[in-house]
């Protein structure tokens, strides 16, 4: 917030009124669809940091920014254009505070938190969860 809010201080607002301050806008897609691609990508994004950053077994542990990386840039090439490709509602949220751009902004909070939120359910039962050995008869409470 503190960034859009000093950009908007130093850069003319015919420079940034025209991209709307950096924030994240609804292309040609309704709001349903927005809220399920902003819920898609930052499953995908969730997915891989808990695969490869937080996954004491994951496989890419010490370099886990490039897959993490890698998945942010795919997630803008294909998200971008439809909705901005936000993932995160902190990225939506200062913009819109410092140009006042608040249209279908609900979006950018939706879509975000439910994608991630599943990914991290799915990941532990699916993962995380199949590796704990089952207590014992003589570990159990």
């Amino acid at each position: 917030m503190i960034g859009a809010l000093l950009l908007r201080a130093v850069v003319p607002e015919e420079a940034w009124r025209g991209v709307s301050l950096g924030a994240t806008l609804l292309g040609d897609v309704g709001v349903a669809q927005a809220v399920a691609i902003e819920a898609v990508l930052t499953f995908f994004l969730v997915w891989v940091i808990f695969a490869v950053a937080v996954d004491p077994e994951g496989t890419f542990r010490a370099v886990a920014g490039l897959p993490i990386g890698l998945t942010v840039a795919l997630d803008i090439m294909m998200g971008g254009p439809l909705t901005g490709a936000s993932m995160n509602p902190a990225r939506s949220l200062g913009p819109a505070v410092a140009g006042g751009f608040w249209n279908d902004h609900w979006v950018y909070w939706v879509g975000p938190v439910a994608g991630g939120v599943l990914a991290a359910v799915l990941y532990d039962l699916l993962v995380l969860r199949r590796r704990r050995p089952e207590p014992t008869l003589e570990e159990a409470p």
